[in-house]
């Protein structure tokens, strides 16, 4: 029951963040609400039994991650002006009907599987011998996904570097 409930806030943390991420104008605001969507993914790794996941998840996404984006935010030094005026337009109107129906659809299967008993944690029971140790995430990161993560770590390359041309220009 406790777990039920924890991961009903972590949900509601997680949805609300992300939805602060897309409607902030401010870019560091935006940055600051991607940081709390990622403790509340911690959260929600915690539950699945995925402790080294959620630990991960805080130190990289949420530490070393965000700086980087906050520096090259900080970087562009955006003004208030080059932001321009918020619009309400007929494509937000439309996003926001999809959340709230996205939202809604998973709060009426989540109470008709609420009203239908216990129901066994089967995640849990399915985890293999040294599920979320080092040793097994470890091999599954370089050895079996070694592309992805070159990858992901020459996107964050070009990025930085992108950012600084942007700003020099500007200086």
């Amino acid at each position: 029951m406790a777990e039920t409930v924890l991961f009903w806030i972590f949900f509601a943390g997680v949805i609300v963040a992300g939805a602060q991420v897309i409607l902030r104008r401010n870019p560091v605001y935006a940055a600051m609400s991607l940081v709390a969507c990622f403790f509340f993914l911690a959260g929600v790794y915690l539950l699945l039994s995925a402790h080294l996941i959620a630990i991960l998840q805080v130190m990289v996404y949420a530490g070393a991650v965000m700086v980087l984006f906050v520096f090259v935010i900080m970087l562009l030094n955006l003004r208030e002006e080059e932001l321009g005026r918020e619009r309400v337009t007929v494509w937000k109107g439309i996003g926001a009907l999809a959340v709230a129906a996205s939202v809604g659809l998973i709060v009426v299967f989540a109470l008709r599987t609420a009203y239908q008993g216990p129901v066994r944690d089967l995640a849990v029971e399915q985890l293999p011998t040294g599920f979320g140790t080092v040793k097994a995430v470890g091999r599954a990161l370089y050895l079996f996904s070694v592309l992805p993560f070159e990858v992901t770590s020459l996107l964050l390359t070009v990025a930085i570097v992108g950012a600084v041309v942007v700003a020099k220009g500007k200086i």
